[in-house]
């Protein structure tokens, strides 16, 4: 660039309207509720990236930042919905050119036979391109007590294009914190390659329920004031029972419950309005064994 063209200043509030990154994160506190330590390192994030590029266009010499990224949680926490945001953020501001997000598992990524990863590996990688690769529970891919196992040659592609193609491709590796720390300790690479390690703490039993009459409202269902109570009741057991996966274990309770009001509106004898047929009742949530002492199934099992 020309030092004649090259501006002088910078008005950052109008870089950042003019970027769009307000949006990204005004949809993020609008589709999620709290994780507001989640919420506060994004927009610590959107800033230093806003600033780099700030920096950039004044003439100054930026070296491109390493974001590759570390999700760390548990089950149901937002990791998936804040990476999608997370590659539009980097599109907006211009550190992706598509800002796409490809989501893959061990299987994706691992071949059973000799000679069958690689090629999976760098099909992924050439999909994910420009964009965002998140990989869940990414600990999976280390195997050390299996000799057969083809998970290290993985390992060694991503490293290599993590490197490589740090300006064309953002990783973001996700899963439970304590495995995920064993997992970087035998993968040293993987550690020194992601600049940014982000927790994302369970709900409270507050933020559930707020999560559940959302997910209800999304389906032009709601809770009559029985069924709130009844459902703030079931947070707190079904908290203390094994496999709970925070807003995904709430939205299959609601499928359940959605699936008991179904059938006792189909018993109903009479007309049903609007208001009856989008309305769920205390029994519609106290009929979960959650309430007996059973467990409660989730559709999908933990990381």
């Amino acid at each position: 660039m020309d030092d004649a063209t090259v501006p002088q200043t910078v008005d950052l509030a109008k870089e950042y309207e003019a970027s769009g990154v307000a949006e990204v994160l005004r949809e993020l506190d609008e589709e999620l509720i709290g994780l507001e330590p989640v919420k506060r390192r994004i927009r610590e994030t959107a800033a230093l990236l806003l600033v780099d590029k700030a920096r950039r266009d004044l003439g100054l010499e930026v070296e491109t930042p390493t974001l590759h990224m570390s999700f760390t949680g548990n089950p149901g926490t937002g990791k998936t919905t804040v990476a999608m945001k997370m590659a539009g953020l980097l599109h907006r501001l211009g550190y992706v050119r598509k800002g796409h997000l490809v989501h893959v598992t061990r299987d994706d990524l691992v071949g059973q036979y000799i000679g069958h990863t690689a090629p999976k590996t760098k099909e992924v990688l050439k999909k994910a391109m420009g964009g965002v690769l998140f990989i869940d529970e990414a600990y999976y891919l280390y195997r050390p007590d299996n000799e057969r196992d083809y998970g290290q040659e993985a390992i060694e592609i991503l490293l290599q294009v993590m490197e490589n193609n740090r300006d064309d491709l953002v990783v973001i590796m996700a899963g439970y914190a304590d495995r995920m720390d064993r997992f970087f300790s035998a993968n040293p690479g993987f550690r020194s390659r992601i600049a940014h390690h982000i927790e994302f703490p369970d709900y409270t039993d507050d933020e559930l329920a707020r999560i559940a009459e959302t997910m209800l409202g999304q389906q032009n269902y709601h809770f009559d004031s029985a069924g709130k109570t009844a459902m703030t009741e079931y947070i707190a057991l079904r908290r203390q029972q094994p496999h709970f996966a925070n807003a995904r274990s709430i939205r299959n309770a609601l499928d359940r419950a959605r699936l008991r009001a179904a059938n006792r509106m189909f018993q109903t004898k009479g007309v049903l309005d609007a208001a009856a047929l989008s309305t769920i009742c205390e029994a519609d949530i106290r009929a979960s064994r959650v309430f007996t002492g059973g467990l409660d199934s989730d559709r999908r099992s933990p990381q």
